[in-house]
Order: structure tokens, then sequence, then C-alpha cells
């Protein structure tokens, strides 16, 4: 993939994460990728990428991802973002949260990501969730 389309790539994977379809996420992933957040569970196949899309999309409802740079790694590409949005989904503190992280993806020969691990400072994200945006 030239560095335009996957440019380009970038800036749709972060319109779908906005777009409150969860499917529309896992769409970006061949059939059998994976998606891991920090320490959390390896998700695999488009269904489970659903699943981890749409728990983000339910704790905020009023999610902004927007696309920052993407990176070279080795084989890899780092896909670096910020989420913005308020916690007022179930169980939801309420309190605004911007946070900024990268996912390290691999892609496939179809150009779909394979494998993707996200990374962000989980104990940032916790004291936004009780304290909101500093």
């Amino acid at each position: 993939m030239t560095s335009d389309n996957l440019t380009e790539f970038a800036k749709r994977y972060a319109e779908a994460w906005c777009g409150r379809l969860p499917e529309k996420v896992s769409a970006f992933f061949a059939e059998n990728g994976s998606l891991k957040v920090n320490d959390g569970p390896l998700a695999v196949g488009r269904a489970a990428i659903a699943e981890i899309a749409q728990e983000f999309m339910r704790d905020f409802p009023d999610m902004i991802v927007t696309f920052d740079k993407l990176k070279p790694r080795g084989e890899a590409t780092a896909f670096h973002w910020t989420l913005i949005g308020t916690n007022t989904g179930p169980g939801g503190t309420g309190n605004r949260v911007r946070i900024s992280g990268y996912e390290l993806w691999k892609s496939d020969d179809d150009g779909l990501i394979s494998e993707s691990k996200g990374h962000f400072d989980s104990g940032e994200y916790e004291r936004q969730l009780k304290h909101g945006v500093a």
C-alpha cells in the first residue's frame, strides 16, 4: 500500500470509530485479524473486534477519534490517534476523557489489518474517568 493509500485508510478507520457502527470498524480487519488493547484480551475475527469497538462506543456515546499521524515501525505501521468523549454510557462517570495512543498495525496482502496492538496510558485514562480532563 502506498503512503497516500495508507493515510486515506487511516482517516477512514478513525471515521469508522466515530460512526457508532462497530461492524464498520471491524471491516478494516482481515477476516481472522486480531486486536489487542493494552493488556486486555486478544480479540480474533471481525465479530470479536466489533465487540471491542462496541464497548468503547457504548461507554462514550459522543466519542470522536482523530487520526493524528502514521509512523513506520519496521514491518508494521503505528497509527496514532486521540479519543475524546464523555463517559456517559451505562455505569459511566459522566467525566470527559481525552487520551492519545497508537495501534501498531500489521497488514495482509489485501491491505487489511491482520494484527493490531493498541497502546495508551491506562493510568491516565483511569484518572480521567474518575476526575475528567485536567
